[in-house]
């Protein structure tokens, strides 16, 4: 059989299920098995496969249930991000040339979900070096969207996405620096939560051959995705903490409660227009339709507020800071080529390109510069959320698009209602939380009129991660969530 009852079920369904003795967890990860054999080959987004130990830890889950043990995962079958070493496994990042490299230990993050009782069954594909929202490289292949095959399931963490929406397994690891969690989410129309900055530690989160070393990555973050918005908030509080190699000690950090427990006393702050780059009717459509919905319930929703940042120098400042940590990985041939381009550039360009490439050649001094800049803007969103206690914005401008593999990503373009834009330029919605260090928890709205997913996401306080995510969860229960791939939902 390669789908059940149990094949679409959210995380906290799987376990109660377990827990009533309805299903076993050896069954769940067989019907997850199936599921990937039955339909990855068109969708191909599962890299690596390891259902033996898998199933080994399936049956060490229902040992552990007949014992009467409890766990937060335990027995939920899951993937993760080809990105997280796994001990046995490859962990390539894309590259060809490390596509024979293979972890001798498990990453903290996985550490943690195994600890938990998480059952995993395979990794996701990644787009090369994880620094696109397409996931295709020459190791895997191309991942496609399982709304349309013929466009992106969003990226970095698109295997992860894509894998959700086809039912394999109920969870997910992903990472995000622009977005790489709340894209493919959007894109597949499934849930994602991209935590606090540094809230969850990235031991083992590292490209081949680096040795798994305790360190942060400048505005990166790892995170949940699930196919319902309270399995986030589980799959976080397992993931959440410190490294106790980094802190020198094993202590866990405990997030305060949501602010609001249901839609009455949310305020919200509903923001559907950005002044460097348009958005298209249909996403400003279903967030103007949520925002009407949530008003009829009871939450406050505001549109315009004064104590908003500067959209436009805030996304000036994302693209420079943002290029000048991943140039710290360019070839020097292609370092010396944005020198040269760079220098070249009229102090009068403000264009968004023309920021991402003074990013790429930023001293350090001007490092300094732009990181106190980013203080007084997390300053800024501080004062914000004492009035509101949310904010929900688009995650991209646009549905997903159909697969662009044209190398130079600045020369591929998007188009929003007829009109043409930077491919790159989208960076502006995700960076709305990702400069500040922000959570942000991205959730389905429905589909289009051509059956791809829309949806938002949902920006909340430093370290309030359940407040976004508990919105989230409000508004699934009130108005439905994910929608199954009509070609996958058998």
């Amino acid at each position: 059989m390669a789908t059940s009852q149990w094949s679409f079920k959210s995380a906290a369904d799987m376990s109660a299920a377990l827990a009533a003795k309805k299903v076993s967890a050896v069954e769940l990860a067989q019907d997850t098995i199936a599921r990937i054999e039955k339909h990855d080959g068109k969708i191909n987004a599962v890299c690596v496969r390891d259902f033996e130990r898998g199933l080994e830890a399936a049956r060490a889950a229902d040992a552990a249930l007949s014992r009467g043990e409890k766990k937060p995962l335990l027995g939920i079958p899951m993937t993760v991000k080809e990105s997280f070493n796994v001990v046995g496994l490859a962990t390539t990042w894309g590259y060809p040339q490390h596509k024979n490299f293979k972890a001798t230990e498990d990453a903290l993050p996985i550490t943690r979900v195994k600890n938990a009782g998480g059952v995993i069954l395979a990794k996701t594909n990644v787009p090369i070096s994880l620094g696109d929202w397409q996931s295709y490289n020459e190791v895997y292949g191309v991942t496609n969207n399982p709304y349309d095959l013929g466009r992106t399931p969003g990226g970095s963490s698109g295997g992860s996405s894509a894998a959700l929406a086809a039912g394999y397994g109920a969870l997910s690891l992903g990472s995000d620096i622009g977005g790489s969690l709340r894209v493919p989410a959007f894109h597949c129309g499934v849930y994602a939560h991209k935590p606090t900055y540094d809230l969850c530690a990235l031991r083992g989160h590292v490209a081949p051959p680096n040795p798994p070393l305790p360190f942060t990555r400048d505005l990166s973050v790892i995170g949940p995705m699930a196919r319902s918005a309270a399995d986030l908030a589980a799959l976080l509080d397992v993931m959440a903490g410190p490294d106790p190699i980094d802190a020198g000690v094993a202590y866990r950090l405990s997030l305060p409660a949501p602010r609001h427990p249901d839609f009455k006393g949310f305020r919200v702050l509903v923001l559907d227009n950005h002044p460097l780059l348009p958005t298209s009717a249909s996403i400003k459509d279903a967030i103007d339709k949520l925002a009407d919905n949530l008003e009829k319930l009871g939450v406050s929703i505001t549109r315009e507020t004064p104590l908003l940042p500067d959209l436009a120098a805030a996304s000036r400042l994302y693209m420079r800071m943002l290029m000048s940590f991943l140039a710290g990985s360019f070839p020097p041939e292609t370092y010396a080529a944005a020198q040269v381009a760079a220098a070249k550039l009229a102090p009068s360009d403000m264009s968004l390109a023309a920021e991402r490439l003074r990013g790429i050649t930023l001293s350090h001094r001007d490092w300094v510069m732009a990181d106190g800049g980013r203080t007084r803007l997390r300053a800024q969103w501080r004062d914000l959320f004492k009035k509101f206690d949310a904010v929900i914005c688009p995650i991209m401008p646009i549905p997903a698009f159909p697969h662009d593999h044209l190398p130079d990503q600045e020369q591929r373009r998007i188009t929003i209602d007829g009109k043409t834009y930077p491919y790159t330029d989208q960076l502006v919605w995700p960076g709305i939380a990702t400069l500040p260090g922000l959570p942000a928890t991205a959730l389905p709205l429905g589909l289009d009129k051509d059956g791809l997913p829309l949806g938002a996401q949902i920006v909340g306080p430093w370290l309030e991660d359940h407040t976004p995510i508990r919105l989230a969860s409000l508004i699934e229960r009130e108005f439905g969530g994910f929608v199954p791939p009509p070609m996958f939902k058998d």
